[in-house]
């Protein structure tokens, strides 16, 4: 490290006082102590006495560890002499009952090591800066005297502000005093909201559940301020985007305790003793009551060991072992004959029996098209409020189309209350228009079997009938010619049968994609219904990122959600699809929504989708060099793609309010505001008629220019540089302004976007400042400009909760936090008080206008009817805000009083409640409460008379009582103004908790199980196992689709444009076609090209814990990859050889761990080993080797940038891009010259 003040005393991590309070230890011991006061020598006693004194300790206390493993497993800390000595599994969970295992004991050796971290050489004691960046402060400041003058001296002169950048990832952090750091934050703050607007501000901290406390701390300040806070989910790509396209809900899934309810098993991309190890005793145990198990996994993973059987699937085939699974299960079990559980359930629960319109074509056939809504032909609601939302079915009583309850347009309006619920009445719903009376028609569907993945047609037919002169078919149909499964009568091509390799999506079909033999497909697949059948229901599919970090995961998954869904799972304990990838339940998720966003002061906040605020900030929309048709289906689509790349379709769906995208617009959102004032318009006429005439931009359309880059950064609870980045070099370069390895091309000219503004040369170094907080140093401490010291979870009062089972658990600090570490929330309370203070001179009260997408759940999601895109920018309809443009809000916020705001819980929780999945309760009641709990502030201040938020405990009883989960008064409220809409019974599954607030003294106590709420979709109640969906299933309450059902299709205009309007497969992409890497299999000079995957690692969860000294000990220390036996042998590469990958994204050195687990044509680098321990310099480029993620880059799929309908509408965390990386590829080969560091 670098100093930029002399040194006075020899470098020591403390100063003479603190040496001498180590050193008092020797006048309470009779001991010998050594003169470096590390060692101590005792003479007689027992001879057990060392032992003895090992293992003894003064206190234990309860706590958890916020990682995101999904574990949230209760345990002991103990402490002796005021130091954590170790810690152990706490046993006292309550009882699930007699007839099944405990959740006990819980943890794993990773767990089981975190207290090395207290007192580890890794530990960040004290504030960190940038060394180069301090001297220009203290000189700036001493010049200008302000604070924000002196940071905008700074970042106003371009070569300091490239100076500093550089310097980034290079060493030369030097110790700051805590006034110093915050200061300096609080300062770029300031200016950056004042020169350039608060949504260049973000903030990102991933996973609330595992510290909603912590994570709300950070969130809160920066959406006080207006910056925007960016998502984890669908960044890490463990969001499943086919769970809002077929549900309508995100993750809900049903805890472990489930699976022993399971008659049937399958493990597909989920390792469960892995990656689930404190649950994967239900699985084993499950085994002996008569549960199967099934294993798909590509390699001998470690789950394969607990199978009865094991299908190795090739990597990114899993949607043809899905599809083939399908063929057969309709086949045999809707066709052959009628199951009568399976045909009532699929009648009643999905949109099987729901008319789709047909479109002809000039060949004389035809493709699907949209659903028949009640707005499209004659009924009795053709007229009625939210028509066009109303699809109907065929009904088999009056033989004719009808609208049933529940769908779309019953959600919201006065006519649909009582309406919105799933009784079918009179209803007699048909699965197929089969039989006398119809027609049989031929359709053009797509399919992407092809070498290159484009598509092809294959025709194949269904019945019809007519509806007003429109040609209609059900869903069940298209599902059948889609699965391939032929019926008498009806025109296409067809398989002949399981062993037709030809015939698309038979058994036989797929083994020629997966390698996985025909006749186990078939019989696997037989199986699963057949227990489905049998139990009514209980077959379990457990997904998770083995499938869902590819570029089509939504297909994979909607393939497998498929056969959970026609055979009567979901919605049935031990039955279903059980996603799991992080810790995503937050069950007080209403608490937490309103601490973390500030919705108790101001509303709506600046919620961000992390994979595109990257894509386009990192400058990675300019390596895209193919076009957004090249992954679309072409003219067997609609063509809608024709001409476009993908930013043009990131563009298109930011202006058209789908997707938020911050920053909005070319201008200051502040002076936006102060402009449309002046004007003497109204902030939402004025921006739409700018926009139009283009006085006004998004920022979107022109990225590169100065006045559009993202400012500041704030990270804590993360690790993003590195570990999350998908690119990482890309961020390096364009981001950070620091060195990186990417070689890769930008698009040429004809393949360059027309909607984004394409500068000559691309911008290095866009952020000003990164600010991380942590407590231990990663690859983004590394790289930041400001570190400062976190407490661990060992330190600190905070929450947990997980999707494996329905407690919460608390953190309690064993010690308080040493050398200079603080908790999250006192961190940002001291910076929310500094941004105050610099705030009466620079900032005072501004309006500001937030754009807001279209969002789910709320009536926005009526903005587009039946799916149909009309632009704005082409004059194709007018730019109207909340409807064809983003809603306009204006918020007033009083920078002064920013940190009393923190520290408060505002008025707005009893003006305007809560709301959550559309339900919204008045929480009066439990501000009152908290009124007591927490205590009030005092004086005449904006927070006086207001709940205090002044400690971590605060917050965390805060948060659960504000939550349904955690407080039975709001649950039984939220289930009663559901019924208003429902017309359904729902408040007696809270009713047995309506007095009860769990509080945190309780949870200290014990594991606490939670209260079932309309927050989450399961019932909890009389202490049953949590499964999703049970509520829709036993009380008829709607999904939240587009027909109040689960979906198999989807008709928007982009869906029919990419040819995925039912579940299809479509494999790895085709990293040669697209970006010109060698295909997999080719060796050459840089060795030889494989795929290249990131899955978790044994030894770490994400990047924490592999740098611990004892994990580093159980694994073989620094970065490593795995390799067959078939490719090491093809490069010359041994065991514990040091390779080198390279692609057009950078570059990695590590050793090889060749294996005969591992398939040929595949390597794993687990993620994620920080660039911490033994990374030497490559042979590429001389510089140290990049992370996992230095092979990847983000790649956008138009499927998941949608919006405005239905559905397929936003919301944070539920829907956006993912920042999957699976479709990799990556050169490999034996380094060859010494290793050097």
């Amino acid at each position: 490290m670098t100093d930029t003040q002399p040194r006075t005393r020899q470098a020591a991590l403390d100063g003479p006082l603190e040496d001498a309070l180590v050193g008092v230890r020797r006048f309470f011991t009779k001991a010998e102590v050594s003169a470096d006061k590390r060692s101590m020598y005792a003479q007689g006693g027992r001879s057990d006495w060392f032992y003895r004194d090992r293992w003894a300790y003064d206190k234990v206390v309860r706590s958890t560890h916020g990682v995101n493993c999904t574990g949230s497993c209760s345990w002991k800390v103990y402490v002796k002499d005021g130091i954590i000595t170790w810690e152990a599994q706490q046993t006292d969970y309550p009882s699930p009952g007699p007839d099944r295992p405990d959740y006990e004991p819980r943890g794993c050796p990773r767990g089981a090591a975190f207290s090395w971290y207290t007192y580890s050489p890794t530990r960040v004691r004290y504030p960190y800066i940038r060394g180069v960046l301090l001297e220009m402060y203290r000189q700036a400041k001493a010049e200008h005297g302000d604070p924000v003058l002196a940071w905008a001296s700074i970042v106003q002169d371009a070569d300091k502000a490239k100076r500093y950048k550089a310097a980034r990832g290079k060493g030369g952090l030097v110790r700051a005093t805590w006034d110093e750091a915050v200061e300096m934050v609080a300062a770029a703050h300031t200016y950056i909201i004042k020169r350039w607007g608060p949504d260049r501000i973000a903030g990102f901290s991933p996973i609330p559940a595992m510290s909603m406390v912590s994570h709300a701390s950070g969130a809160r300040y920066t959406t006080l301020i207006g910056g925007c806070m960016l998502s984890f989910y669908d960044w890490y790509a463990d969001l499943p985007v086919a769970s809002p396209q077929v549900f309508g809900d995100q993750t809900d899934v049903p805890e472990s305790g489930d699976w022993w309810d399971a008659g049937y098993l399958i493990m597909w991309g989920s390792n469960i003793p892995l990656t689930r190890t404190p649950d994967a005793h239900w699985m084993t145990e499950a085994r002996y009551r008569g549960q199967k198990v099934v294993a798909m996994s590509p390699d001998y993973a470690e789950n394969v060991k607990f199978a009865d059987e094991w299908l190795p699937v090739a990597p990114g085939t899993d949607a043809a072992l899905g599809m083939a699974m399908g063929h057969v299960v309709l086949k045999e079990f809707f066709v052959d004959r009628t199951v009568d559980y399976f045909d009532d359930y699929c009648k009643r629960f999905t949109d099987l029996p729901f008319l789709v319109t047909l479109d002809a074509q000039a060949d004389g056939t035809y493709k699907p098209g949209k659903f028949l809504v009640a707005g499209d032909f004659d009924n009795d609601q053709r007229t009625s409020e939210n028509a066009m939302f109303k699809p109907a079915l065929w009904d088999a009583r009056t033989g004719g189309p009808a609208i049933p309850n529940g769908t779309l347009g019953h959600r919201f309006g006065e006519s649909g209350a009582g309406k919105w619920n799933l009784l079918l009445g009179d209803l007699e719903p048909r699965l197929s228009l089969a039989g006398e009376g119809s027609d049989a028609v031929s359709l053009t569907l797509p399919a992407f079997d092809t070498p290159d993945g484009h598509a092809t047609p294959v025709t194949r037919g269904v019945p019809t009938r007519q509806v007003d002169g429109r040609l209609v078919t059900t869903v069940f149909d298209l599902m059948l010619a889609q699965y391939g499964v032929g019926r008498p009568g009806l025109p296409g091509d067809w398989p002949a049968d399981y062993d037709d390799a030809e015939g698309l999506y038979t058994p036989a079909w797929q083994e020629t994609v997966t390698g996985v033999p025909a006749a186990t497909v078939a019989r696997i697949a037989r199986e699963f219904a057949q227990n489905a059948e049998d139990t009514q229901g209980r077959s379990m599919i457990v997904m998770g990122a083995g499938t869902n970090h590819w570029y089509h995961s939504d297909l994979i998954y909607r393939t497998m959600l498929m056969l959970t869904t026609i055979t009567g799972c979901q919605g049935r304990n031990g039955g279903g699809w059980a996603h799991y990838v992080g810790q995503e339940k937050a069950r007080p998720i209403t608490g937490w929504a309103q601490m973390a966003f500030a919705l108790d002061w101001s509303r709506p906040p600046r919620q961000m989708i992390q994979t595109g605020y990257w894509y386009i900030n990192t400058d990675q929309w300019r390596y895209d060099t193919f076009g957004a048709d090249e992954v679309a289906a072409g003219d067997v689509g609609n063509g809608a793609f024709a001409g476009k790349t993908m930013p043009d379709l990131f563009a298109q769906s930011a202006r058209s309010g789908w997707m938020p995208s911050y920053p909005t617009f070319d201008r200051n959102p502040l002076t936006l505001a102060d402009d449309a004032k002046a004007s003497g318009a109204e902030v939402g006429p004025y921006v739409a008629q700018s926009l139009k005439d283009g006085s006004l931009k998004f920022a979107v359309e022109d990225p590169d220019a100065e006045e559009n880059w993202p400012r500041a950064l704030t990270l804590w609870r993360a690790n993003l540089i590195g570990n999350s980045a998908k690119g990482d070099e890309y961020f390096l370069k364009h981001l950070l302004g620091t060195d990186s390895s990417v070689t890769a091309s930008e698009a040429p000219p004809e393949l360059r976007p027309t909607d984004i503004n394409w500068r000559p040369v691309a911008p290095e170094g866009k952020l000003d400042l990164l600010l991380t907080l942590d407590f231990r140093m990663t690859s983004s401490t590394l790289m930041s400009d400001v570190i400062l010291p976190a407490a661990t979870w060992y330190e600190k009062h905070d929450i947990n909760t997980t999707d494996m089972h329905p407690f919460i658990h608390p953190f309690t600090p064993a010690i308080n936090p040493p050398w200079e570490a603080k908790t999250d929330w006192d961190i940002f309370q001291r910076l929310a008080d500094k941004l105050s203070e610099f705030a009466a001179t620079h900032l005072g009260t501004r309006t500001d206008v937030v754009a807001v997408p279209l969002l789910h759940d709320t009536p926005d999601a009526m903005a587009t009817p039946h799916g149909a895109v009309r632009d704005w920018k082409t004059g194709e309809v007018e730019p109207i805000p909340g409807v064809t443009l983003p809603k306009l809000v204006a918020v007033e916020r009083d920078y002064t009083l920013i940190g009393q705001k923190y520290g408060a819980v505002g008025p707005l929780m009893e003006k305007l409640g809560t709301t959550t999945k559309g339900v919204t309760v008045d929480v009066t009641s439990a501000i009152e409460y908290l009124k007591g709990k927490n205590g009030v502030h005092p004086g005449a201040g904006v927070n006086a008379g207001r709940p205090k938020l002044g400690n971590g405990i605060n917050v965390a009883e805060t948060i659960m009582a504000l939550a349904g989960t955690t407080n039975g008064h709001l649950a039984t409220q939220g289930f009663k103004t559901l019924e208003k809409r429902t017309g359904t019974q729902l408040h007696d599954l809270a009713a047995e908790h309506e007095g009860k607030i769990i509080t945190f003294a309780e949870i200290v106590g014990q594991p606490t199980p939670v209260i079932t709420s309309p927050e989450w979709s399961g019932s909890e109640t009389g202490g049953r196992r949590y499964s999703p969906f049970t509520i829709n299933v036993e009380r008829s309450k709607p999904w939240h689709t587009l027909t109040g059902r689960q979906h198999f299709y989807l008709d928007h205009d982009w869906m029919m444009a990419l040819g995925e309007c039912l579940p299809t497969y479509r494999g790895p992409l085709n990293m040669h076609q697209l970006f010109g890497e060698a295909p997999i299999g080719q060796t050459g000079e840089l060795g030889v090209s494989v795929r290249y995957l990131t899955p978790h690692f044994k030894w770490a969860i994400h990047s924490q814990y592999q740098d611990n000294w004892f994990m580093q000990n159980l694994s073989r220390g620094g970065q490593q990859i795995w390799m067959s036996v078939q490719d090491a042998e093809k490069v010359g590469v041994a065991d514990n050889d040091w390779v080198e990958l390279v692609n057009r994204n950078g570059v990695v050195n590590a050793r090889a761990i060749v294996s005969h687990r591992m398939p040929e044509g595949t390597v794993f680098m687990y993620h994620s080993q920080d660039r911490l321990i033994d990374v030497p310099l490559t042979d590429t480029n001389g510089r140290r080797g990049g992370i996992h993620n230095s092979m990847t880059r983000i790649l956008v799929k138009p499927a998941h940038i949608i919006g405005g309908y239905a559905q397929l509408s936003f919301a944070f965390n539920y829907l956006g891009p993912t920042g999957n990386n699976r479709d990799e590829v990556t050169m490999v080969r034996k380094r060859t010259t010494p290793v050097r560091y």
